[in-house]
């Protein structure tokens, strides 16, 4: 199937179709969803939802972005709103303190993950938008519902930890 008859059978709510294009994008998505929320169960519960929202919005998908893109985005709300439940998105002055995480004696990928999933929500979730997934803070600002400033800060202070949690590993 073509991009454009899958959204077509989505929208025309087409069973396999709808399976189609989860499976094109459910380990993207699920990844997504890991790094905001940092949790597995919850990034289930998020991808689970997203798609529901998916397939319910679908008719109003006008092909302005590609579909893997606005499907990222309304996982990316999802999984925002499932943290927010958790914990609630205050002042940075009122973010707790992150510990430090003993690692090995070198840095790979798993350590900077690590050291990722361990930075508050608030924190991890401009962190992963802007630096990982390439957003914009106005963007950012847009999905998370707050402004720009908070977001530009959020990233410098979850910079600065990740400097400072993986100062001993950069020579």
């Amino acid at each position: 199937m073509t991009e454009t008859q899958l959204i077509q059978g989505c929208k025309e709510n087409n069973r396999l179709a709808q399976k189609e294009l989860y499976e094109k994008y459910k380990a993207a998505m699920y990844t997504l969803a890991y790094r905001i929320t940092n949790d597995f169960e919850d990034a289930n519960d998020v991808l689970q939802e997203g798609f529901v929202q998916v397939f319910r919005a679908m008719e109003q998908f006008r092909g302005e972005s590609t579909i893997g893109a606005w499907i990222k985005t309304i996982v990316i709300r999802a999984a925002y709103k499932k943290v927010k439940q958790r914990v609630t998105f205050d002042d940075i002055d009122n973010l707790p303190d992150n510990t430090f995480v003993q690692w090995g004696n070198s840095l790979d990928s798993e350590y900077l993950e690590k050291a990722i999933q361990s930075l508050s929500h608030g924190y991890r979730s401009v962190f992963t938008l802007a630096e990982i997934e390439g957003y914009a803070h106005k963007e950012i600002a847009e999905m998370l519902g707050i402004s720009e400033g908070t977001s530009k800060s959020q990233l410098f202070y979850a910079k600065k930890r990740l400097r400072e949690m993986l100062a001993e590993y950069v020579v």
